[in-house]
């Protein structure tokens, strides 16, 4: 051999060499850039809820995180009408506008929560004057001014709107509230349509807890179908996912999807999280206004999970996605409600104080191996 050819083969050989350890490094690379919402993107949106305090602050690392996990983000509280609408005649966008330029500043799917609530609002909503309830004329008057200024605002942005959330109390129909009270169940019909007319394109979802509930299933089925023939403008049903390592039935769940999806309207999984913690009442729910108080007992696992509830918490989410993967093409989105095990509600609710671990990431923000152990089921 000449030394010129063995040149040339040494100096191919280290070529081959370099391309060969880029190569790898790309796909290391790639590999690392993947998030939960590529590894589901033929299946259904990947969402995450954050906070006003975290939206705020926008800390480049958090929002980084999810920029590259999620692809749907619903704001948690501060577009929830005592945030957003305190007083009558006033209003706190910075939060807000701030979540939807950052949402369209990503190509996310953006997701409204929520135009219609009986909790968490503002006490002027239901009062007059004197102190006392106000009319059905004056109730739907601020109903309707105050969806239209919120959904009109972000007319064309929002991909979806929560308009009603947990109006139904399982096996009593209707739940008691105010708006149940002054206006009568129509108050559902006014709320999609308002809606509806200030945001034309958007997806209008009913949302609730505990929907796997067999008579909690029936009356929104029923009330889908009414609406239907009465032409209200709804088209998602959210099923809060807050479950746990023994709750809910998940073919009760599976049975629910099927339901609602029969009724012509698209699934969401809108509030998912996996609390691993003793439960604190017999039948879960996510009334906010009922808590307990703390007890040890209740909070075992303030230094980590013992790896043989690690094991349970991969198990179940896993059973999980599995169930979501049968009925991707009716499911349209699934959000986590929150990004880490620290800034879950689930550590003070129903109890405060505990530590809670329901999450895909863990409280340094790292991969836990549920997320493994969920996208494995793609591979």
């Amino acid at each position: 051999m000449t030394l010129s050819r063995r040149n040339f083969i040494l100096r191919s050989s280290a070529l081959y060499a370099a391309l060969a350890a880029s190569k790898f490094r790309a796909m290391a690379s790639a590999v690392e850039e993947t998030g939960l919402k590529d590894v589901f993107k033929d299946d259904f949106y990947i969402g995450t809820a954050i906070s006003g305090s975290n939206m705020r602050a926008s800390e480049p690392a958090f929002m980084n995180l999810v920029s590259k996990e999620f692809n749907a983000i619903t704001m948690e509280n501060s577009m929830k009408w005592e945030r957003i609408h305190p007083g009558e005649k006033e209003w706190d966008w910075k939060t807000a506008d701030k979540f939807v330029k950052y949402g369209l500043s990503q190509n996310m799917y953006i997701v409204g929560h929520v135009l219609v609530w009986h909790s968490q609002v503002a006490p002027w909503v239901f009062k007059g004057e004197n102190g006392k309830d106000v009319s059905k004329k004056v109730l739907l008057k601020r109903m309707e001014e105050h969806i239209s200024t919120l959904a009109g605002r972000y007319n064309g942005k929002m991909d979806a709107w929560d308009v009603v959330n947990e109006s139904v109390d399982e096996g009593n129909g209707w739940r008691k509230s105010p708006w149940l009270k002054i206006i009568g169940p129509e108050f559902m019909d006014k709320a999609f349509h308002y809606a509806a007319d200030a945001d034309p394109n958007a997806h209008l979802i009913y949302n609730d807890y505990n929907m796997h509930s067999p008579d909690k299933r029936k009356f929104v089925v029923n009330f889908l179908r009414e609406f239907k023939k009465k032409g209200v403008p709804i088209h998602g049903v959210g099923m809060q996912g807050h479950v746990g390592l023994s709750y809910p039935n998940i073919n009760e769940f599976e049975s629910s999807i099927k339901a609602y999806a029969a009724e012509g309207v698209k699934v969401h999984i809108t509030e998912l999280d996996l609390d691993v913690l003793p439960v604190a009442w017999e039948y879960m729910g996510a009334e906010i206004s009922k808590e307990f108080e703390y007890s040890d007992q209740l909070n075992p696992y303030v230094n980590g999970l013992p790896p043989e509830v690690e094991k349970k918490l991969n198990d179940r989410y896993v059973e999980y996605f599995k169930l979501f993967l049968k009925y991707r093409d009716n499911i349209e989105r699934v959000t986590f409600w929150g990004t880490s095990d620290a800034e879950s509600w689930k550590n003070n609710f129903p109890v405060r104080g505990r530590t809670n671990y329901p999450l895909m990431f863990d409280r340094d923000y790292k991969r836990k191996s549920c997320y493994d152990a969920i996208t494995a089921l793609k591979k």
